[in-house]
């Protein structure tokens, strides 16, 4: 199937016509996004604490009380998610503007803010990475019943939700508000 030439643009990167979302929430809109960025980072931690108190209280089976739980959450269950905290942290203490190159000022602060802006993605990739090769690793292919892989589960969607996070906090901190203004000369 080709596009009509008159809909083709060579800019686009995706061909596919996806529909416009026209919501408008008016003067609220940034409030909206910083809002549902603090509740998906607040339901990331959620579900991992869960899992991790789970864990913890995790007891034997009723039938057969000689036979210890036979996995737990542990430190290596942790380091993906702090990986991703890093990482979100280091991307949101950027100044967006910086990275545009808009504002005046050092000319070596475009690409450092770049920089920085690549290592923190890069840190919520690794720790996306890192935990569904440990989901994968440690909790699927042991074959553990629901209860346990449910530990495996909550630490890849922490990460996914942390990133989800991130990124709606990236958006709503790069939109213009009201109080905006742009002056020239």
């Amino acid at each position: 199937m080709s596009l009509p030439r008159s809909d083709y643009d060579p800019r686009r990167v995706c061909l596919n016509p996806f529909p416009d979302l026209n919501i408008n929430f008016g003067k609220h809109r940034r409030t909206i996004g910083i809002h549902l960025a603090g509740a998906l980072f607040a339901l990331a931690n959620w579900t991992f604490l869960d899992a991790a108190i789970l864990s913890a209280h995790a007891h034997a089976p009723h039938d057969d009380p000689e036979i210890p739980p036979p996995v737990h959450v542990q430190f290596v269950d942790w380091v993906p998610d702090i990986c991703s905290l890093i990482g979100m942290l280091v991307i949101n203490m950027i100044d967006k503007d910086r990275i545009k190159g808009d504002s005046y000022g050092d000319s070596t602060a475009v690409w450092r803010a770049r920089l920085f802006s690549f290592i923190g993605f890069s840190f919520m990739a690794g720790g996306l990475a890192g935990s569904v090769s440990l989901h994968v690793l440690k909790y699927v292919m042991m074959d553990y019943p629901e209860q346990y892989t449910y530990y495996g589960h909550a630490n890849v969607s922490q990460n996914v939700a942390l990133m989800l996070s991130a990124v709606v906090l990236w958006i709503t901190q790069s939109a213009q508000t009201e109080h905006d203004y742009s002056l020239t000369l």
